[in-house]
């Protein structure tokens, strides 16, 4: 019997307010969380803005040991799981901990902590030969990303698979594809998952001012992510997690549990074309979306919403738009297309998990967040992108579409409850 996996909880550490709840004012509202940086001095910098979260880790449960020896990174992810987990009103202790793994995604490791780690053994950067005595004693956790997956397994108790995902922009989504291939192979009975990045340092600013893919529009930080506009030109670094717990449908159902959504579909390609060049018919993707239709069994003009990628670069936003017209045929001029990179820029190893979250909300309350900041379409994006208002809409089946550096594309079909409970 095929194993079937939903989706029974649901937490958010995003730009602005942590909290599920508080993301999804945010963008259902058509706001945006972009700033001027914040936590560092970004003078320096071609591109001074970011979508930054006002996270406080004592306010959301860290323990001052916790926040010792967690890297930013790993705070957010603990404080989205958590919130998660509640949500999901599983009682983890009690279930069998062999059965419950985790699955996260992280695109730049622990860069806050080593930036900040290096900076003190070099003494500001002068000394080439740096002193190890300085260091504090978890300097070993943030060289291995791994650690952060390692935290979330020891906060629910898992002792099944453990798993971090690192592909770049596609991590979040990636790492919920590999939970849903452990839910049904029957490694696993419930899974963490999601992706957690904060890449917001001066060292990861100064690597994509360096390929001039972050925008230059530092005298208006609130509308300098604009997907899909014609006057755009680069994204918006952001931070944050989310993480989604996933559940094999019966032992969701035995236990009464409130089901989202169903991962219905999964589809992962990849363009071997170019470290950060994408063709612009768009195929790879296409071909990812094609898939994951094909693993739900429905039918293109099934789809009610999709979210797209949207990073706010010109070679991006057209390359996903010919992959939509491509995947989707005419339903693609039909359907609702938007991008929330528009309000909480792009979070690297984070977004596709929060885009994830942001595609629940949509299903569980009719609304298609908007795409914000989109004033002057591109005419080559001729679809409709949802422009600065959220709109009403019954949602039943969702596409969420990933594209990363290196080629990575990856596309998440997911179906009305009531679907799983047919």
């Amino acid at each position: 019997m095929e194993r079937r996996i939903v989706i029974t909880g649901i937490g958010a550490v995003a730009p602005g307010k942590p909290g599920a709840k508080e993301y999804w004012e945010l963008i259902s509202n058509g706001r945006t969380a972009t700033r001027t940086i914040s936590s560092f001095d970004p003078a320096p910098y071609r591109s001074r803005v970011a979508a930054e979260c006002d996270f406080d880790p004592l306010a959301a449960g860290l323990g001052r040991q916790e926040v010792r020896r967690m890297d930013r990174a790993t705070q957010f992810a603990v404080a989205a799981a958590r919130e998660a987990v509640a949500d999901s009103g599983l009682d983890l202790p009690a279930d069998d901990p062999a059965a419950v793994g985790v699955s996260l995604g992280n695109a730049v490791g622990c860069t806050t902590s080593m930036e900040e780690e290096y900076t003190v053994l070099s003494n500001e950067g002068s000394d080439w030969l740096v002193d190890h005595h300085y260091a504090v004693p978890h300097l070993y956790d943030h060289f291995v990303p791994s650690s952060i997956a390692v935290e979330l397994a020891r906060l629910v108790g898992a002792q099944g698979p453990v798993a971090l995902v690192s592909d770049g922009c596609t991590s979040g989504l990636d790492a919920i594809g590999h939970a849903t291939d452990l839910i049904r192979e029957g490694s696993a009975d419930v899974v963490i998952s999601g992706g957690t990045d904060a890449p917001i340092s001066p060292i990861t600013l100064a690597c994509f001012d360096a390929i001039k893919a972050t925008t230059p529009r530092n005298d208006d930080p609130e509308h300098a992510s604009r997907p899909f506009d014609a006057t755009r030109n680069g994204l918006v670094l952001g931070e944050g997690a989310a993480v989604l717990v996933l559940e094999e449908l019966e032992h969701a159902r035995r236990r009464g549990a409130r089901i989202y959504a169903e991962v219905a579909g999964v589809g992962t390609r990849c363009n071997a074309y170019h470290m950060t060049g994408l063709r612009s018919d768009g195929a790879e993707m296409a071909d990812a979306i094609t898939h994951a239709l094909a693993e739900a069994r429905l039918a293109p003009e099934s789809i009610d919403y999709v979210n797209a990628h949207g990073s706010s670069t010109k070679q991006n936003d057209r390359h996903e738009t010919a992959a939509f017209k491509t995947a989707l045929g005419r339903h693609a001029y039909d359907v609702p297309v938007s991008s929330v990179k528009s309000m909480i820029g792009h979070s690297l190893g984070a977004i596709g998990a929060l885009e994830l979250v942001a595609c629940v909300l949509a299903m569980r309350d009719g609304l298609v967040p908007p795409t914000a900041n989109l004033h002057e379409p591109d005419p080559v994006c001729d679809l409709d992108y949802v422009p600065l208002r959220a709109r009403e809409a019954e949602v039943d089946n969702v596409l969420s579409v990933g594209s990363g550096f290196g080629g990575f594309q990856t596309a998440i079909v997911l179906a009305r409850p009531e679907r799983a409970a047919a």
